[in-house]
């Protein structure tokens, strides 16, 4: 399990993440406070505050390709 702070601020940015997410098939989940969502759901990330980062946790390590693919949206 590997955790990172996403931002995703135009509705432009959670499209192309949902796309890029749906492609893996391990679990890969959005908490927003108490909120924990699908990250492969767009209705579910609408539903979240989106002016702040988000923590995502993914079913992966930090060395698979799937976190180069969602770099342009990790926040340190």
């Amino acid at each position: 399990m590997a955790t990172v702070n996403i931002s995703l601020s135009t509705i432009d940015d959670v499209k192309k993440f949902v796309n890029i997410v749906s492609k893996y098939d391990f679990e890969i989940d959005l908490t927003s406070g108490r909120y924990v969502i699908d990250a492969k759901s767009i209705m579910g990330i609408f539903s979240l505050d989106l002016t702040k980062p988000i923590k995502l946790n993914a079913g992966t390590d930090e060395k698979s390709t799937f976190f180069e693919e969602i770099k342009p949206f990790v926040v340190e």
